[in-house]
């Protein structure tokens, strides 16, 4: 019986969707739209493993029965952030190629001088740094590996400080525009820039990063005793593995870094001298030093390219963004934009806090850029009747980051690192195991993300 409870959970899903459209009156199109989205959404949860095919065959249906067509197809399907996030994950591929990260971390972790506490404050630092200036999912990659390493030198679990790691990561992902997915798509649909992050979500990012460490030290303190009892009995280990790891930095991989942060941080100076459409340089910044790493790499420029970039990953989100432009496309989104307006009744500020907390509550169940990618086009819409939405694009980026820290599904970073120690055998993570701090930390930063912006809003452009 087992065996067939998730089949028959995704064919009552999409049933219950389907009587749903069908008893509101939508339309033929309006009805499969939906439809196959729910099938899409169905599927990833119930079939993660197996999300592209559940993408590929509700494209088949959109396409098969006309709802789609060819171009809209295109025109949806967010090429932007797709070439976006292929440049930058060429960067980071070179990158970790010369070993910049491990560099940069080793020394970093030298600071630490056999104490736990500064040990660990120096990796969540690392983290939300790192996972703000690169991208979440490069950071919790390269931050793990130096954890794994420091634990197995001091023969402790490596579940609590991963999970520290995790909530981290996710916050600092937060503070600018290449940090998450999800920063990206909210700053290409609302026209964000880099110094908008900057502005309004770096400051916030801080204050959550404080509140996030504080409440992590008070709840795994007894690990933390641990490891620091651990660390004074291998100092001597420690000091030498310190010595031999010195790795050095390579002078071509640090102008490639630095040369590309400048350039995101400058992009709308840039366009402006150029004369350019917002967010043009985003993406040229982005491609332009990928060719500069291919041309570095020379001979393993196509090894690279086919290691390094998540093709799977990307696929998927190209054929799910199209999925999400259909429901626009049909007048889905817009009849939900009519009844959310409805329920909130045109209040700006009850429209700012359900649409932060819906998102929040969807990124902690399911992966958080579906959730942001499904909600675009809804807040595009009201945006259409009238209401002020640059709050709101806000309340969801934390919302998707910061609440993705409640349950192990939340965030990528978070499938990540849980599958990285479990495939090294390193330990078992549940759901048991993860709710109560994930719990503790992000329904007490999140609260604090909207009462900081909810405070600011007056100050915010209409």
């Amino acid at each position: 019986m087992p065996k067939l409870l998730k089949p028959t959970t995704y064919i009552g899903i999409v049933l219950l969707v389907g009587m749903f459209s069908l008893a509101f009156g939508m339309s033929r199109d309006q009805t499969i739209s939906l439809v196959v989205f729910s099938g899409i959404i169905a599927g990833v949860l119930l079939y993660w493993r197996m999300r592209l095919a559940f993408a590929l065959a509700g494209l088949s249906m959109l396409l098969a029965t006309g709802v789609i067509d060819l171009p809209h197809f295109i025109e949806f399907a967010s090429l932007d952030i797709i070439v976006f996030l292929i440049g930058m994950m060429i960067i980071i591929g070179f990158l970790e190629e010369r070993r910049f990260f491990e560099a940069l971390l080793e020394r970093i972790i030298g600071f630490a001088k056999g104490s736990a506490i500064r040990a660990i404050s120096l990796l969540m630092l690392m983290a939300a740094l790192s996972a703000a200036l690169v991208d979440e999912v490069t950071s919790i990659l390269f931050i793990m590996t130096t954890a794994i390493h420091l634990v197995a030198r001091l023969n402790i679990s490596i579940v609590p400080l991963m999970m520290m790691l995790v909530f981290a990561t996710n916050i600092g992902s937060s503070a600018t525009v290449v940090g998450n997915p999800v920063g990206v798509m909210i700053a290409m649909k609302a026209k964000l820039t880099f110094a908008d992050f900057i502005r309004w979500a770096t400051p916030i990012a801080i204050v959550g990063l404080g509140l996030c460490m504080m409440l992590s030290f008070a709840y795994f303190k007894g690990y933390i005793k641990s490891m620091n009892d651990a660390m004074v009995n291998t100092r001597q280990q420690l000091a030498e593995a310190r010595e031999n790891a010195k790795a050095r930095f390579d002078v071509t991989s640090v102008l490639l870094f630095v040369g590309t942060l400048s350039g995101l941080v400058m992009h709308s100076q840039i366009e402006q001298y150029l004369k350019l459409e917002k967010n043009t340089m985003l993406i040229g910044v982005a491609v332009i030093f990928a060719a500069i790493a291919l041309l570095l790499m020379k001979d393993k420029a196509r090894e690279l390219v086919e290691r390094r970039v998540d093709w799977w990953t990307l696929m998927f989100f190209l054929i799910f963004f199209s999925s999400v432009g259909t429901l626009k496309y049909t007048g889905v989104t817009a009849q939900i934009s009519e009844a959310l307006i409805q329920l909130t009744g045109g209040d700006q500020l009850l429209t700012f806090f359900l649409f932060g907390s819906i998102v929040g509550i969807l990124s902690a169940l399911m992966d958080n850029v579906l959730a942001v990618a499904t909600f675009i086009p809804i807040v595009s819409d009201i945006g259409s009747a009238g209401l002020n939405i640059f709050p709101i694009w806000w309340s969801m980026l934390f919302g998707a980051t910061w609440m993705g820290n409640l349950t192990m599904v939340g965030s990528t970073a978070n499938i990540v690192a849980v599958g990285m120690i479990e495939r090294q055998r390193l330990g078992h993570v549940t759901l048991r195991k993860w709710i109560v701090p994930g719990a503790i930390v992000s329904l007490a930063t999140f609260p604090i993300a909207l009462l900081l912006l909810y405070i600011q809003i007056p100050f915010m452009p209409g």
